[in-house]
């Protein structure tokens, strides 16, 4: 069986980076999902697909693959550039600003 082991990047909708500093290891689909013909609900009689594990750091989630015999693909993450201003937030509401506050 087949499993990926990935850092997961940052929500998409938030700055912060909370739960992207671990590792996740995910079982790849086995078999492609199909169509109930009553509901129209997406099925799948693969319930591996479902299973993602969390780890602290990418040794456990290998450890974790090399003592279950699975077949794992590491994913290197992208360096993220930090977005850090120099005086921050505050400098909207700092007494000695160079130029007025308009807006």
């Amino acid at each position: 069986m087949r499993v990926r082991i990935y850092q997961p990047s940052r929500n998409a909708m938030q700055s912060g980076v909370a739960r992207s500093k671990g590792w996740v290891l995910e079982f790849a689909r086995e078999d492609h999902p199909s169509l109930d013909p009553l509901m129209g609900w997406t099925t799948s009689d693969d319930t591996q697909a479902q299973v993602r594990l969390r780890f602290d750091t990418r040794a456990e989630a290998e450890a974790y693959a090399k003592a279950k015999g699975l077949d794992y693909i590491v994913t290197e993450p992208k360096p993220r550039a930090p977005n850090i201003r120099p005086r921050g937030y505050g400098e909207n509401f700092a007494t000695d600003r160079r130029l007025p506050w308009t807006h």
